[in-house]
């Protein structure tokens, strides 16, 4: 009788490591399901008319590794920002060879600095320009205002002031700044706090934001020839002949076009 225990408690156990193991497998499964389902329809990005929009671009980071530039601006993407900084120590490895890819594809080129909403909007500002170290930059600046990986329990209005302190430190500086955030960031922190900038909106919709808009980022896990893996996807708000213009200095969006 004690074999036969012994043979019936094997036996279970082998049953219970076989349920354990498809439990696994149906989890893993349904992982990967929806992450699947997430990426085709949750992000899948908006059509966005060629004709209406005819200049792309993109944004990068160190994140996106080595890139080929060149073969990014033959495949039609003309401008590009570049992440140059982070609060007020952090600098992206990748800023200064990015830059010089960039520079030499022809691509018009901006840099963009992640807004951490526990520093000092000056000392942000001074380390945002330290990175930039004086090159050219024909879109002139970006800050980017999201609350994902971000410091959280900042009240917004301090936010919202140290935002303030960065832009008009940079303003002062001679800096064209652009803000980006995704809708909930924009009603939350840009809309009262910092009027009259240009705005770089991140919007999956096919209907951006029901604000002015400059620059409309509508993927992030676009493809693009000479970049491994995903890139975010850009495209300027206007005509070409509005991108000349607005590239000669003119303030977005025009008042002839209102």
């Amino acid at each position: 009788m004690r074999g036969f225990s012994t043979l019936l408690a094997i036996r279970n156990k082998f049953r219970d490591l076989k349920v354990a193991a498809a439990f696994l497998a149906i989890a893993a499964l349904l992982a990967c399901a929806s992450i699947w389902a997430y990426r085709q329809f949750m992000s899948s990005p908006p059509y966005v008319d060629p004709a209406r929009y005819p200049v792309r671009g993109i944004d990068v980071s160190a994140h996106n590794g080595m890139m080929n530039l060149d073969a990014a601006y033959r495949a039609g993407y003309e401008f590009i920002f570049i992440k140059a900084s982070e609060g007020d120590t952090f600098r992206d490895q990748n800023f200064r060879i990015n830059y010089s890819k960039a520079f030499h594809a022809g691509m018009k080129i901006g840099a963009y600095h992640f807004f951490r909403f526990d520093c000092g909007g000056v000392s942000q500002a001074k380390n945002f320009i330290e990175a930039i170290g004086g090159r050219k930059l024909d879109l002139g600046v970006a800050i980017d205002v999201e609350q994902h990986n971000n410091a959280i329990g900042i009240d917004s209005a301090v936010v919202a002031d140290r935002l303030s302190a960065m832009v008009e430190f940079l303003n002062m500086s001679g800096y064209r700044v652009t803000l980006y955030s995704n809708r909930a960031g924009y009603y939350e922190y840009l809309r009262e706090s910092v009027p009259g900038a240009c705005l770089w909106i991140c919007s999956f919709s096919s209907d951006p934001i029901n604000a002015e808009w400059t620059y409309w980022q509508y993927d992030h896990h676009g493809r693009v020839d000479g970049i491994r893996g995903d890139v975010d996807l850009n495209a300027f708000c206007g005509s070409r002949q509005d991108w000349i213009r607005f590239l000669e200095g003119a303030q977005w969006p025009y008042d002839s076009l209102n």
